[in-house]
């Protein structure tokens, strides 16, 4: 017999046992929460949204880049694939050996790596000089001096004397080369996010689940863009050196091609969102159980625990060994090889497109950086992003199998195809010039001749023919600079200078001119709206091909290989189209190139104007070319998914509900066996 104390203090213990069990219980519910895959989602959404963002910004900002160390467009190509450099050199390992290791800890490390490579951009900014763009006007002379109007009496001595040392300090500085560096580092710390991400999802997500959950990864990398986009409308609006110099004294304004927005504010801020984004990474675990089974961890902890072991053992036994049989066999899988091939033909055409878009519409239709960057922005990203969740929505809530995902990809892309034609249809002229796109009389001329810079008009002005500052005067023509205009005489100061007396213009007024080209019509701005709605109508329709397509690739290859099949895919496209496009391309626009910049040493440097109507044709054309070349491989992707069983496909739902029932079964089975346990041990403490 117990005592009444003995009683008390044992029955004591056993309410302090029974309250501190839930608390347990709860405890560990609460990690297990955090440690489900829809929080790893959120992280990694973040992430897609962080390196997005950066990637988005820099595009937007390689005009500025451009225009600040006076490169030609094909070294602009060279630094925008530079990011596929860095990508390329490590994402096969990583891609095969990411999976053996810590994934959720190597995408973490990916994303400090990447802050580190935007902090590596904005270097130069902070080691180079002030920016000094070319211009007839010196902002430290005195501009009532009228040196760089026209005058009978100068001498050539005012001709620019080329001076080796000069061409040196400009030239071989090669600032751009930081640029280029931390672009190469920020493209190593991405390397890890897409495919160790999308292989963890893959593996612990539930299979219907998984469209959904890709597509709002794809819709990380829209809003990343979309805020990327929004900064970089923002920087471009702010002069590169604000705070150092008196902006009153600029003669150049945001819709000047001279013009450099602020670019490296941008990069600093990017570096710090991708640190930040890191954190969450690092604590994570490296395993999660499969979705739907969360809530019985409890009593299959021990088995789930072995098999783990058992699995990380097998692993590193076999680290190395089935790299070249996961080779092989995804090489000789032709609808994964032909699919690849697509892959290389659309990014070709969509890198292209993507990496000049500012630069296109700024020379067509004659608008400031800021403006662009911000309508591409507005009308392009909003529809991909609402598509992608349409497209991984459907998915899942009509269970669409691999064969109608490939059908709903290529007839969705095919439509998106056909309607980018029209973007032929909305054009505009080139900016009138006066001896470079026109004569002096206003007649178009077809072709650039350096000697039609000289006119009569101005033969007797000595005037400089290569450094680029444009005026508009009142006949609506533009002139290369004052003195090419005959301009004789200049009232006001910066930016509000006018010049009068300009023996060039034909006018009915007082032959007067203002700084900077020359606006284009109302009918160029209509035709930019057209534009930029068949755009959003092109980009929404093409998003929700993605989701689908995306399907095809990770279902044609077998689960094991998923990983490797991701990288590989990536290594590929970056090595055929993300790094040679946009040089071969930008190398096309140069040859589109009607004046360039005058470095001080008399070498060419950024160009200032196009002709437009051959470098439309390059951008719409050759990317029109390319990806109509893709749709015969894709004819034969379709095929080959109609006529084979591929090894990420389940055709027939009931399959997948007899395993989900089965499943069900299980866990009620181990449910009765327990129960009477439970009841016995409660009958007992209500006896006690």
């Amino acid at each position: 017999m117990l005592s009444s104390k003995t009683f008390k203090a044992q029955t004591s213990g056993n309410n302090q046992k029974n309250m501190a069990e839930p608390e347990k219980r709860s405890a560990t519910h609460g990690v297990r929460c955090f440690s489900k895959i829809k929080m790893f989602l959120v992280a990694l959404t973040w992430a897609f949204v962080s390196k997005s963002l950066s990637g988005t910004y820099m595009n937007s900002m390689l005009t500025q880049i451009e225009r600040q160390f006076d490169i030609p467009t094909s070294i602009v190509g060279f630094i925008n694939g530079s990011f596929e450099i860095g990508n390329l050199l490590l994402i096969i390992f990583v891609s095969y050996f990411g999976t053996k290791l810590h994934r959720p800890i190597m995408i973490g490390v990916g994303c400090v790596v990447m802050g580190l490579g935007c902090f590596l951009i904005s270097l130069p900014h902070f080691l180079m000089g002030r920016y000094e763009y070319e211009t007839t006007i010196s902002p430290s002379s005195n501009l009532s001096s009228n040196s760089f109007l026209c005058s009978g009496n100068r001498t050539h001595t005012l001709m620019p004397t080329p001076d080796p040392k000069e061409c040196v300090k400009e030239i071989k500085s090669l600032m751009w080369i930081y640029v280029v560096v931390g672009n190469i580092i920020r493209g190593i710390g991405e390397t890890p996010i897409m495919p160790l991400g999308i292989s963890y999802i893959e593996d612990f997500a539930k299979s219907e689940n998984s469209p959904l959950y890709i597509g709002i990864l794809e819709t990380g990398m829209i809003i990343g863009p979309l805020i990327g986009l929004l900064l970089g409308s923002f920087c471009a609006n702010i002069y590169v050196d604000t705070g150092s110099v008196n902006t009153g004294d600029l003669t150049i304004t945001p819709t000047d091609t001279r013009w450099v927005g602020a670019w490296w504010v941008g990069f600093l801020i990017c570096a710090g969102v991708n640190i930040l984004t890191s954190i969450p990474f690092f604590f994570l675990p490296k395993t999660l159980p499969k979705e739907g089974l969360e809530d019985n961890v409890d009593m299959t902890k021990s088995d789930t625990e072995g098999k783990h072991q058992e699995k990380a053992k097998e692993e590193k036994r076999g680290l190395t060994k089935d790299f070249l049989p996961f080779m092989k066999s995804l090489s000789c899988n032709p609808v994964y090889m032909l699919f690849i091939l697509v892959s290389v033909l659309q990014f070709n055409a969509f890198i292209n497109s993507f990496t000049f878009m500012p630069k296109y519409l700024e020379q067509q239709y004659g608008k400031s950086t800021a403006e662009i960057v911000f309508l591409i922005g507005l009308y392009n990203l909003p529809p991909i992003c609402v598509g992608y969740i349409i497209g991984g929505l459907i998915m899942k809530k009509f269970k669409i199998t691999v064969k109608k995902a490939a059908y709903i990809a290529f007839c969705l892309s095919l439509i998106e195809y056909l309607l980018s034609f029209f973007n032929f249809m909305w054009t505009c002229d080139n900016f009138p010039v006066a001896g470079l796109t026109t004569s002096y009389e206003g007649i178009q001329q077809p072709l650039y001749v350096e000697n039609n810079v000289l006119d009569d008009c101005n033969t007797r002005c000595n005037c400089l023919t290569k450094t680029w500052d444009p005026v508009c005067g009142d006949d609506g023509l533009a002139y290369i600079s004052a003195c090419l205009a005959g301009c004789e005489k200049s009232i006001g100061t910066g930016i509000n200078m006018v010049f009068q007396n300009c023996s060039c213009i034909r006018s009915s007024g007082n032959s007067s001119a203002v700084l900077g080209l020359c606006k284009k019509g109302p009918d160029c701005t209509v035709n930019l709206q057209y534009y930029l709605i068949m755009s959003l109508i092109g980009c929404f329709i093409y998003s929700l091909s993605a989701i689908p397509g995306y399907m095809v690739l990770l279902r044609c290859i077998k689960s094991e290989e998923k990983s490797l099949g991701i990288g590989l895919h990536a290594f590929c496209t970056r090595i055929f189209a993300g790094i040679p496009a946009p040089i071969y391309f930008g190398a096309l626009i140069d040859r589109t190139c009607l004046h360039w910049g005058t470095l001080k040493c008399g070498e060419p440097g950024a160009c200032r104007i196009y002709d437009i109507h051959n470098f439309r044709r390059i951008y719409l054309g050759l990317p029109a070319a390319l990806r109509g070349s893709s749709y015969l491989p894709a004819v034969f992707v379709v095929l080959l998914v109609r006529k084979r069983q591929l090894p990420g496909e389940t055709d027939c739902p009931e399959i997948e509900l007899a395993e989900s029932n089965l499943t069900e079964k299980k866990i009620k089975c181990i449910d009765v066996h327990r129960s009477p346990e439970i009841e016995k041990d409660g009958t007992l403490k209500t006896k006690l």
